[in-house]
């Protein structure tokens, strides 16, 4: 996983509330056991014409957000089913962060565990953010995750909340599992000195 520090790029704006899992990836790309070519799957309803072109009006597919690795959402991102499928197709177009209002709690977990970073914001914030966003040039988008803020030129930097554990692992690049490996030595350490172990022996 790779770790997520500090990361500069275009905010893309996606101004709708309420986006479920099934609108991120539909059900029909979930056949897949691994993340190979799920980026093609992403708004799969939205981005794609009837005749499987590409929809000119969406913002992924607008020329002046191309390169773009923030999300910019309305409220309730991620609702839905719990599928694991959403935040891997989010990376896998190259989306690191998404900023929204709130999340769906199980869509919020699986994108901390998958290395996506989820900003909560807010109502405030969202709404300039959309304004600066949608204009004729492309908003740059500062996230800080040492220090726990958003900014962008011009305005005051924003804070947003994360627990320490998963701001831990995403700041060293590793999942629950790799982070309790890495502990590997301290563990066997506490164990030789714990009293049971001389029964165990």
């Amino acid at each position: 996983m790779q770790p997520f520090t500090t990361l500069t790029t275009t905010i893309i704006p996606l101004p709708y509330s309420d986006v479920d899992t099934d609108q991120i990836i539909p059900a029909r790309y979930l056949k897949v056991t691994d993340k190979a070519g799920l980026a093609e799957g992403l708004f799969a309803g939205w981005r794609y014409l009837p005749d499987g072109s590409l929809n000119p009006d969406f913002p992924l597919n607008q020329p002046i957000y191309q390169g773009g690795q923030v999300l910019l959402a309305g409220d309730n991102f991620g609702c839905g089913s719990s599928r694991e499928h959403a935040p891997w197709a989010l990376l896998g177009w190259g989306i690191r962060a998404v900023i929204s209002t709130s999340f769906a709690d199980i869509f919020r977990n699986n994108a901390l565990q998958n290395g996506l970073l989820p900003v909560t914001v807010d109502a405030q914030t969202q709404q300039e953010l959309f304004k600066l966003a949608t204009g004729q040039s492309p908003l740059q988008v500062t996230i800080d995750l040492a220090a726990q803020q958003v900014s962008v030129p011009g305005r005051e930097p924003v804070d947003f909340p994360i627990d320490p554990f998963s701001k831990t692992c995403l700041l060293q690049g590793v999942d629950q599992l790799e982070y309790l490996l890495k502990q590997e030595a301290q563990i066997a350490a506490y164990e030789r000195q714990h009293p049971l172990a001389s029964i165990k022996g």
